[in-house]
């Protein structure tokens, strides 16, 4: 499926470096979710024996239990979540309304790839001080998904085939890159990488898209 430039930027008309995801805004809902985040990390870092838990436990259900008050049901929440925008406030990887997103911000270039730098901390880990693989993974789908947009394709994940040649460390900036390499018919073949600040490769990834979407809730 082509991607209407009017409502999402594609390479052939959009400059160099325009951002491709959702920027996050000084509204309430963001500021929960940074607030969010910083408690969801807080926690994994926090002195187990001296935080005085069972009060932080007793307060995060009230807020819990308030939250859920004010949600509607969960088809109600689907349709004004696909309302409007092209771009996702709400997807793991780069919504800021989603405190399990980092969030990743990707940009497009001029050469057709989509990149962004993101720093992870112990809430993405897996082996000891490094990025859990799934995680990994879960970047990487997202971002050539974000690339096949930019070139003026959209499709669904169909297969990845990812290659893990060293655990990205935490704690440190890591690039993220996509690039749509080939369409064939319906098939969409779209690779990345994410690499450490020197350049080291840490994972790479070679993708197939098939060009059809899931309809969005009405």
């Amino acid at each position: 499926m082509r991607v209407d430039p009017d409502t999402h930027p594609v390479v052939e008309h959009a400059p160099d470096g325009t951002v491709l995801t959702s920027a996050p805004q000084d509204t309430a809902v963001d500021r929960a979710t940074a607030a969010a985040r910083r408690v969801v990390d807080a926690l994994l870092r926090t002195d187990r024996g001296n935080a005085n838990l069972e009060r932080v436990a007793e307060e995060l259900d009230n807020i819990a239990e308030h939250l859920e008050e004010h949600a509607p049901e969960v088809r109600e929440r689907l349709i004004d979540m696909w309302h409007g925008e092209g771009v996702t406030r709400h997807d793991p990887v780069t919504g800021p309304e989603n405190a399990l997103a980092p969030p990743l911000v990707l940009a497009g270039r001029e050469d057709g790839s989509v990149e962004g730098v993101v720093e992870l901390t112990f809430p993405y880990q897996g082996p000891p001080g490094h990025v859990h693989g799934g995680v990994s993974a879960l970047l990487l789908d997202h971002t050539l998904g974000v690339a096949n947009a930019w070139a003026g394709r959209s499709g669904a994940t169909a297969q990845l085939n990812v290659r893990y040649h060293r655990p990205p460390p935490l704690f440190e900036p890591l690039t993220i890159t996509g690039r749509l390499v080939e369409q064939d018919g319906r098939k969409i073949n779209t690779v990345g990488e994410i690499r450490t600040a020197d350049g080291t490769v840490c994972v790479s990834v070679e993708a197939l898209f098939i060009d059809r979407t899931v309809p969005r809730p009405r």
